[in-house]
């Protein structure tokens, strides 16, 4: 994963780490790359996208996602290695870590 991150550009969107503690990686004028971590029972506000971003998950975790339209709640579980993309302009959820230790996220923002 050390590879990974010395790879790719590390950082965090608007919403990325939005409450949560966040470590800068690296940020210029077309990438911004933060670590965040999550610890049990953390919240992550809900939130706009401000630009596209891939989030690299580096720790086996399970969280509560409540969907910003509808309210519904659904649990989420990711792998360590786990990537995701979400594009500009999305209603990001509120999450709620709900295991029992923190988990660590990269998230790479485009701008």
């Amino acid at each position: 994963m050390k590879r990974l991150l010395s790879v790719i550009a590390w950082g965090v969107a608007a919403v990325g780490g939005a409450g949560l503690p966040t470590t800068a990686k690296l940020d210029n004028a077309r990438v911004q790359v933060t670590e965040v971590t999550s610890a049990p029972g953390a919240v992550r506000e809900r939130g706009v996208r401000a630009h596209d971003q891939v989030i690299v998950f580096l720790d086996d975790c399970r969280y509560e996602r409540t969907d910003p339209k509808t309210g519904a709640k659904t649990i989420q579980a990711r792998k360590s290695g786990d990537v995701i993309w979400h594009t500009q302009g999305e209603d990001a959820p509120q999450l709620v870590n709900k295991g029992g230790k923190p988990y660590r996220t990269v998230v790479v923002e485009l701008k």
